[in-house]
Parts: structure tokens; C-alpha cells; sequence
């Protein structure tokens, strides 16, 4: 299914400022995380924590799944192909394994947010927890990075499935030359 110019390229703007607001909610997620184990203020560290958990839950998980859905939109929609080849598919495994780990992993978040609220919260309690949530958001900006990267340099190199259609393609256009 090919979308005209109009339509890819207000799909490709929708994936483009999906994906670009996933990376800066996660670049500040980070800062929070980094906030919240390092500030010696409890009261800091306390809504640091609450501010994750919204920005995860109100920004960040809607945004992945944005991402996710205009990615396989813009990509059906153009030559591209969604597995047509290995950058697009490299993109939208790592879409679709950040997005899954993203929402398996915001309960912690929440239960960390809810625990900062109550007046016997104790910093030292979750330092594990709070330890993992910086390593998280970091490999997760990581892996988002690379995404970014894919989609600027696109790695040449079709896959099998696209390999096929392209001769498929080519086989069809030859012989539409030689009708008459």
C-alpha cells in the first residue's frame, strides 16, 4: 500500500516527532534517575522519583508506542518496506524490545513513586532499585541513539524477504517493458 507524497510525509513527520520525543523523555527520565540517587536532599530525591514515574507513564510509554505505530505505517507505506531491509528491521526489533521493556518495567517505577510519598520513605531502602533505574534509562537513550543513527546513515543491505521482492519487481517492470 503506497501513500502519496502528502500522506508519507505526515506519516514520517508523526514518526519523526514521536521518536525525537521518546529520546528527549528518556534523556530527562535519566537526569531524574541520576537526580534521585545522587541528591543528598531527601525531599529531591523524593520527587524525582514521583516526576518519573508521570514522565514514564504519561509521556514516555506513549510515545514508544507512537513511534512504534508510525514506524510500521511509514514503512508500508514506502519503498522502504518493513522487512524489506536490515536497518528498517533492526529498527523496529529494538522499537519493539524498548517498548516492551519500557512497560514492564514502569511498575517498579510506580511502586519506587509511591513509597518517595510516604513519610517513612527511606532513600537507602531501594538503593538497589534506584541504582538499576539509572542503568535502564541509560541503555535505554543508548539504544535509542542507535535507532536515530539507523535511520540517518541506513545501512545498506536488503534482507532475503527483500532481496526477493526486488527481483520479483524488476521481473514484473521487464515484462511490462516487453508488452506491447
Amino acid at each position: 500500500m503506497a501513500l502519496s507524497p502528502r500522506a508519507r510525509k505526515l506519516a514520517l513527520t508523526a514518526h519523526v516527532t514521536a521518536s525525537v520525543g521518546w529520546l528527549g523523555a528518556v534523556a530527562v527520565f535519566l537526569a531524574l534517575a541520576i537526580t534521585g540517587l545522587t541528591s543528598q536532599d531527601a525531599q529531591t530525591a523524593r520527587s524525582a522519583y514521583v516526576a518519573m514515574d508521570v514522565t514514564g507513564w504519561s509521556v514516555i510509554v506513549p510515545l514508544s508506542i507512537a513511534s512504534l505505530v508510525t514506524g510500521v505505517v511509514s514503512s508500508l507505506g514506502t519503498s522502504w518496506g518493513l522487512l524489506r531491509y536490515y536497518w528498517v528491521t533492526v529498527k523496529l526489533t529494538l522499537n519493539v524490545l524498548a517498548t516492551g521493556a519500557l512497560i514492564l518495567h514502569m511498575p517498579p517505577i510506580s511502586h519506587i513513586a509511591r513509597a518517595a510519598t510516604d513519610t517513612g520513605w527511606s532513600q537507602g531502602e531501594f538503593d538497589a532499585l534506584r541504582t538499576q533505574l539509572v542503568i535502564q534509562s541509560g541503555a535505554a537513550l543508548l539504544v535509542l541513539l542507535v535507532a536515530t543513527a539507523l535511520s540517518v546513515y541506513k545501512p545498506q543491505g536488503r534482507t532475503r524477504y527483500g532481496a526477493r521482492r526486488q527481483r520479483q519487481e524488476r521481473a514484473l517492470a521487464r515484462s511490462a517493458a516487453t508488452q506491447p
